[in-house]
């Protein structure tokens, strides 16, 4: 595949080359210039925003400070770390086994089964926001971290993607491992998973900033600030008649650098993932 896009570059013109040089560097800095102008008010008073003015000898790191005073943005940062790291490990293992069920093991009605699970995708959250609130309720999760955690466990998106990466894997190696008398669930652990760390990678980040960006969930089903997250801490800066927009763009700063440092780590991995969840199934 880098041979055909080297082969490919190569048979573009010289002006072919700048011009597109020039439409990616543009692109780059669209998608870059939100994240300048929060890192520059996040370092400035709010004064400074208002007028549209940012001298140099204002500059001050006083605004991530006061996101602590001003409301328990610790204690929001501790919930989602917890909440996003437990969503994250147990969605991509829950899904992992689902796959490998509905890829390598043959049962009756399977793929009947597989599109009624796939289904699901269709059915917008918002629709089932309600029925899930009132099963939390009646469980005595509400205000909890069950009620955070539970029902994010389970991903048909993350089991879908798995499975056609999985159905790519020959089976040869299945059955070369159950020649050795490996079981399927020994299969899974020691020859699926250790050729799908790519793919898992990419799903773990896209999971992982989906637990920690989500907002409306954790707003329904808390209701103290001893159980909320970030993204609704950050709401508290944002007022009827005013806006604190140098505590919110600083709150926001703090909690992108946890989806970012996660993206850096990962990012090859990222990137061979996206690949190969592309990559079609027999």
């Amino acid at each position: 595949m880098e041979d055909t896009n080297r082969r490919s570059t190569a048979r573009l013109s010289v002006p072919a080359q700048s011009a597109l040089t020039v439409a990616l560097i543009l692109g780059s800095l669209i998608m870059l210039a939100p994240f300048f102008v929060m890192l520059v008010v996040s370092l400035w008073p709010n004064e400074a925003f208002l007028a549209r003015h940012f001298p140099l000898n204002q500059i001050t790191l006083a605004n991530f400070v006061e996101t602590f005073r001003v409301i328990p943005f610790g204690r929001y940062i501790l919930n989602s770390a917890i909440v996003t790291l437990i969503v994250t490990v147990f969605q991509i293992l829950i899904s992992s086994l689902a796959a490998f069920a509905f890829a390598r093991l043959r049962f009756r009605g399977r793929e009947g089964l597989f599109l009624l699970y796939l289904a699901t995708l269709m059915i917008p959250t918002q629709v089932t926001l309600i029925p899930n609130f009132l099963i939390i309720r009646s469980l005595g999760w509400y205000d909890h971290y069950q009620a955070l955690i539970v029902p994010a466990l389970f991903s048909a998106l993350s089991t879908f993607l798995l499975r056609q990466y999985y159905r790519s894997v020959p089976l040869d190696l299945d059955e070369a491992a159950r020649m050795d008398g490996a079981s399927s669930l020994r299969i899974w652990w020691q020859v699926i998973v250790p050729l799908s760390w790519p793919v898992m990678s990419a799903l773990a980040i896209f999971t992982f900033q989906g637990a920690w960006n989500d907002f409306l969930w954790p707003l329904v089903v808390t209701n103290s600030d001893k159980m909320r997250t970030v993204p609704i801490g950050l709401s508290y800066f944002v007022g009827q008649y005013s806006t604190a927009w140098n505590l919110l763009m600083a709150g926001s700063v703090i909690a992108l650098l946890p989806v970012l440092v996660i993206y850096l780590l990962a990012q090859k991995k990222f990137v061979q993932g996206i690949t190969l969840t592309g990559m079609g199934g027999r």
